[in-house]
């Protein structure tokens, strides 16, 4: 094989001094809302109330059986909280009448109630209990009487302190709202200091005494205020400190019903459905709608091809490599609709933005270039950068977009859509790769010098970067903008979660040490992982269980350098090799009478841009 462009940069000999936190050492933050609903206790008999009861009367539990094994005052619980998130509430309200019990009791309503309504110092005893002889104060529920209150039961793993701190900084934060200082400062030094926790987080509180206006403090606390949604952020949170029997997780009939699905899909090794799974029977996607076999070769360009990707809505497809060319194909007949020839050295990557009415090229000859896909014609023409450009992205609105560069001197900048600069981060690494999240919140690059930078792209601020052992060659971001998928040098692909830069996945099996390989989601909901490979054939994995469902042969020889999934398409993706081939992809052809005859053989004939082959080209696992 020739020597390739698209070969990794050596290992790099210096750091860039800052401080790296190493990958996977975080744990995933899970958040679990509550619902707005009652939330699960029935009411004792004698008005009082006792917070550790669990939402059924004695009566009914010794009457009734189990629900085909299951508790059955959960499973009730369940379905009153159920009916009423479907807005069936005179069906809720009947369910409980007839059955005896509540979602949630009178404690767990009137803390719910307290959070709502910034009553903190009535939240933190219904929270914690307290006893109204001892204080001479107390809280009443239910009959009005005034009694001891033990609190409501917490979950094994919960931190009371950390508890307190958040009410009370919510709290802090409402007074400095108000413009409160002295009341705000009280709460600051008898209320949480006296707490000794998180030193750091009360250095960032007492720095906010200084703000000039309320919306200063919203800004630098990164909080939206009393009447925005930080009530119901600080009610989510605690909740999940206190006992799933005592507080039901919000929509936990939805969610207990998702992973019943998802647990089918994890089982369903070809799964590409063309519509969600049905609650009504047992999952398994069919083999023969999966894209395991190449229905065009396209070979309008002229040697390797490094990268390539379908446009947003499916109708296009470009293609760049060794070639200087870009070649812009149409999906549904395959040929040529534009060729792009601006660039001096080879191109090396494209980027549509998202109404698919402009693509980016990023060349060798140090220059990213903007296209009009109607005309072809160049609209922009970006000579920044003092080394090859190896990445651009378009920010969610398609009003601007980023460019990342080998230079040392401008590495990664932000343009507007008609190529005027707007901000450049400072940072002292060479950009491989970078992508930015679908929401527009977060910004993942990848270094030459082994580094993950994650930044907030709406504020510009880095929130973490790690390092890892193996080289990278490229980054996309899931549809959900939760997880970041790296190519690693080393035969490795990591899934990754973006806030906690803990691996979830790895994929493994193809061959991937020297040369650059672009991975990719695939699918119609990104439940499959897609690869190229050193040794001239696609893997597909499972993205749930890591399982390998798939090795296809189709590229003749070299590095398969670059696959791309048709997001309008799921039955589709293409495959770029060194043997100057682009492979489409999809399920089994429905083979014509006339047809037939050629499948026995492989037989091809010719169309114009591309080359239509029949016959199967998949192994599958």
């Amino acid at each position: 094989m020739t020597d390739k462009a698209m070969r990794l940069d050596p290992e790099p000999t210096s750091s860039n001094g800052t401080q790296h936190h190493p990958n996977g050492s975080s744990p995933i933050i899970h958040k679990n809302g509550i619902s707005t609903s009652t939330n699960g206790h029935a009411s004792p008999s004698n008005g009082t109330v006792s917070p550790h009861q669990n939402g059924f009367s004695s009566s009914v539990a010794k009457k009734l059986p189990s629900f085909f094994g299951h508790d059955r005052g959960e499973v009730t619980r369940l379905l009153i909280q159920g009916l009423a998130d479907l807005g069936y509430h005179s069906a809720a309200n009947r369910l409980s009448q007839e059955s005896g019990y509540e979602v949630e009791s009178p404690a767990v309503a009137a803390f719910r109630n307290a959070i709502l309504q910034g009553q903190w110092s009535e939240a933190e005893s219904l929270l914690f209990g307290v006893d109204s002889e001892a204080d001479g104060g107390g809280v009443s529920i239910s009959n009005g009487d005034w009694h001891h209150l033990g609190g409501l039961k917490l979950a094994d793993n919960a931190d009371p302190n950390s508890m307190r701190f958040s009410i009370r900084e919510q709290k802090y934060l409402e007074l400095l709202e108000k413009e409160d200082t002295g009341r705000a400062m009280m709460v600051l030094r008898h209320e949480l200091q006296p707490l000794h926790h998180d030193r750091q987080r009360l250095d960032s509180l007492s720095g906010l005494l200084v703000c000039s206006s309320a919306e200063d403090l919203r800004s630098d606390a990164r909080w939206d205020g009393a009447y925005g949604n930080s009530r119901q952020h600080l009610l989510q949170e605690i909740s999940k400190s206190i006992s799933p029997s005592v507080m039901i997780p919000e929509h936990r009939l939805a969610v207990l019903l998702d992973q019943i699905k998802q647990s089918q899909i994890s089982k369903c090794l070809f799964h590409n459905p063309s519509s969600a799974p049905s609650l009504f029977t047992d999952h398994m996607c069919d083999q023969r709608q999966f894209p395991l076999h190449t229905i065009v070769e396209l070979n309008q360009s002229v040697g390797e091809v490094w990268c390539l990707e379908f446009s947003h809505n499916g109708k296009s497809l470009a293609a760049c490599g060794a070639d200087i060319a870009v070649v812009i194909y149409d999906t549904i007949t395959f040929q040529v609709r534009h060729t792009l020839r601006e660039h001096a050295c080879e191109v090396v990557y494209v980027s549509w933005s998202p109404d698919d009415s402009k693509l980016i090229t990023c060349s060798k000859d140090h220059t990213a270039k903007v296209w009009d896909m109607d005309t072809g014609q160049r609209i922009v023409d970006i000579k920044h950068h003092n080394q090859s450009v190896t990445t651009a992205s378009w920010a969610p609105d398609g009003q601007s977009f980023v460019t990342g560069s080998h230079d040392k001197q401008s590495q990664l900048c932000l343009w507007t859509v008609d190529g005027r600069p707007t901000y450049s981060w400072m940072i002292d690494y060479r950009v491989q790769d970078c992508a930015i999240s679908p929401d527009g919140q977060k910004m993942v690059t990848i270094s030459s010098e082994q580094q993950v930078s994650v930044h907030n792209f709406v504020t510009r601020e880095e929130e973490h970067s790690f390092l890892v052992r193996p080289r990278m060659t490229c980054v996309s971001i899931s549809r959900d903008s939760k997880y970041m998928l790296i190519n690693m040098a080393d035969n490795e692909i990591q899934l990754i979660d973006i806030e906690s830069a803990e691996i979830i996945r790895r994929f493994l099996c193809h061959k991937q040490d020297e040369f650059i390989i672009r991975s990719c989601f695939g699918g119609a909901d990104e439940n499959l992982i897609i690869s190229g490979s050193e040794d001239s054939k696609v893997y597909i994995w499972h993205k749930e269980n890591g399982t390998l469902i798939g090795r296809l042969e189709g590229h003749s020889q070299g590095c398969v350098n670059a696959v791309a999934w048709n997001a309008a398409d799921p039955c589709m993706f293409a495959s770029a090799g060194d043997d100057s081939k682009v492979r489409i992809w999809s399920k089994e052809p429905e083979l014509s009478s006339s047809r037939r005859r050629f499948s026995s053989h492989s037989s091809t004939h010719r169309g114009h841009g591309g080359r239509i082959v029949y016959g199967p080209s998949a192994s599958i696992l």
